[in-house]
Order: structure tokens, then sequence, then C-alpha cells
């Protein structure tokens, strides 16, 4: 790792990047300017720099990264092989910085998260904390469903016993030293809003206000976002499977009684047809057991994937250097 000059840390900041060929000339000169005042007001070395990590774009966000880089020093990119989905990106690019820095802050590319909030949390890394959340402060500018489903899976997830952060995403300082630590931690299937947490050592937040994404649109819809809170809540509890065992201990026990009431009624001989009963039983119990066998199966393939042990992102270029050999995490 460089060592920092004169004491100051040397800070990368970590923007994953998809398809974001329309916001990122805009958010770009953002994230300089947010580094020079840093440098300027002494709380950062000269050496900062700002990473963005191409996640396998088909537009022309790679060659936008390399122009930026051509034009200033401070701007550097990588690009994965291929598209391998937003958690992946962000840990591609952890994995890059500590090497060269003293911390890392990883924010999206889209502008909605205050990069004013960057000063706070180096004041609090400088105060002693290796790790700080940014955190929002309220959820005003997502819709109704989105702000209620969102808080509800928070709840969810901190029932389920995971030590997750309520309202923080992926916007964070880690410094080089719990990096160092974080990488031990070999899963496949990525939640690093709950695995940061996992590392300890010593945290703080910051709480900040959300904005509208700046230009483009967003590449997390529906069906991602329900992705990526199913992949959370399987990758950080075991407990909907013991939830599983308790209901199935349950219908057993309503099960064990039915068969109980079903003899005693045809000793008294009070027996009736019984046809709309017996198939809402079944129904019942039929969807029990495939949801049942659902989520057993989904703890099953993680943990078939975690024994392939594949590489949970490949680096294929870089902008600072010819890169002919893929480097692989």
């Amino acid at each position: 790792m460089e060592q920092a000059v004169e004491g100051k840390p040397i800070l990368w900041i970590i923007i994953p990047c998809y398809n974001e060929q329309e916001v990122l000339p805009e958010t770009a000169p953002m994230f300089l300017g947010k580094i020079t005042a840093l440098t300027e007001s002494g709380k950062i070395s000269s050496k900062s720099r700002i990473l963005f990590v191409n996640d396998g774009s088909k537009d022309k966000t790679w060659d936008i990264i390399c122009d930026l880089a051509s034009q200033d020093e401070h701007y550097l990119g990588i690009t994965q092989s291929r598209n391998r989905g937003h958690q992946s990106t962000v840990l591609a690019g952890l994995m890059e910085a500590k090497k060269h820095c003293d911390i890392t802050i990883s924010i999206d590319c889209d502008g909605q998260d205050d990069i004013n909030a960057m000063d706070e949390m180096v004041d609090k890394y400088l105060a002693g904390a290796e790790v700080v959340y940014g955190v929002r402060n309220n959820r005003d500018s997502d819709t109704w469903f989105k702000r209620t489903t969102a808080q509800g899976y928070y709840k969810v997830l901190n029932a389920l016993g995971a030590d997750i952060v309520y309202n923080h995403a992926d916007y964070r300082l880690m410094s080089s030293r719990v990096l160092d630590e974080f990488e031990d931690y070999g899963e496949v299937n990525l939640f690093l809003r709950g695995m940061v947490p996992l590392v300890g050592f010593k945290t703080d937040s910051v709480y900040y206000e959300r904005h509208e994404r700046i230009a483009g649109k967003s590449h997390y819809p529906l069906s991602k976002m329900l992705h990526l809170a199913f992949d959370g809540i399987t990758s950080l509890s075991i407990k909907p499977i013991s939830i599983i065992t308790f209901i199935g201990c349950f219908v057993s026990f309503l099960g064990f009684l039915g068969i109980i009431w079903v003899i005693v009624g045809a000793l008294l001989g009070n027996t009736t047809d019984g046809w709309a009963s017996t198939i809402v039983i079944i129904s019942f119990l039929g969807g029990i057991q495939l949801l049942s066998l659902g989520v057993i199966g989904t703890y099953i393939g993680k943990i078939y994937l975690e024994t392939k042990r594949r590489p949970r992102f490949v680096i294929s270029d870089r902008t600072w250097e010819p890169y002919t050999r893929e480097y692989k995490g």
C-alpha cells in the first residue's frame, strides 16, 4: 500500500457503473470536486483517487471512463470481463483499492447519495472509526410502495437475526485495515451491507438526505430489488428454515387433531361427504409443502454455488497500465 503523505490518509472513492453513459459526464466532475476540496482542506492526501468500476456495460460507459482517466490523473478505471452485478462490482473496486489507499468510500454513480457526507465520514475516520455508514435520514424521494417495502424489509432482516444498519445501502467508508480482514470473507453469494457489520471494528454513522437521480434511468428495477432482498435474507440467516420446521410441526399437529375428529365422527355416525373441506386441506398442505421445498432448495442452491468456489469478479482491464492477464478475486 502507498504511504500517506504527511500523515494524511489516501482516499479512493469506489464508484460502480453499469450503462451510465448519460449520468457519468454529469457526476464525474462532482466527485473530482469533492476529492479536490477534501485535499485542499488538509483532510486527505493529494494521492487520493476516484476509481470507476465498469460492470460490463453495453453502452459507452467504459469509453467515457477511459477518456476521463486520460484527462486527469485523479480518475482511474477498471472493468469486469462481463456483467456480474452491483455487489460483485463494488467488491472488485474495494479489493483493487485496498492495495493503494488508507480508506475507501463506495458510492453509486447516479448522484443520488449526498457526496458532501464524505466530509463527515472522513472526520469520523480521523476520530477513530474504521467503518462509517452512510444512512438515509428519510425516504421522501421514494414512492410509497418502495418506501414501505424497503422499511419493512430492514425490519424483517433484523427480526431474522441479521446485523444490518437500518436505511443503509452501499454508501460507506471502510479503512484498508477492515478491507484486509474482509477479504477473508469468501462468500460467492454477496450481500455487502449485511457482510460488512460481521467484520467488527469501531463503526459510526453519517446521516444524509438522498436526492433524485441526476440523469438517465435506474438500472435496478423491482425484479432486481426483490432478488437482492431475497439474497440478503438467505445469505445472512437460516431462520426461514427454522420457521418452516415450526410451520410443519404446527400443520402436523392440526392434521393429527383432524384424524381424531374424523375417527370420533365415524364412530358416532356423524359422517358427511366433506368434499369441499378435503380439497381445502389438501390445497393448503400442498402449498405449504411447495413453499417449504422452494426455500430449502434456495439454500441448497447457495451451498452448491459456494462449493464451486467460482471467482466473485474478474478484472479484464485497467486504465492506468497495459493489462494482458485477467485478475480473479
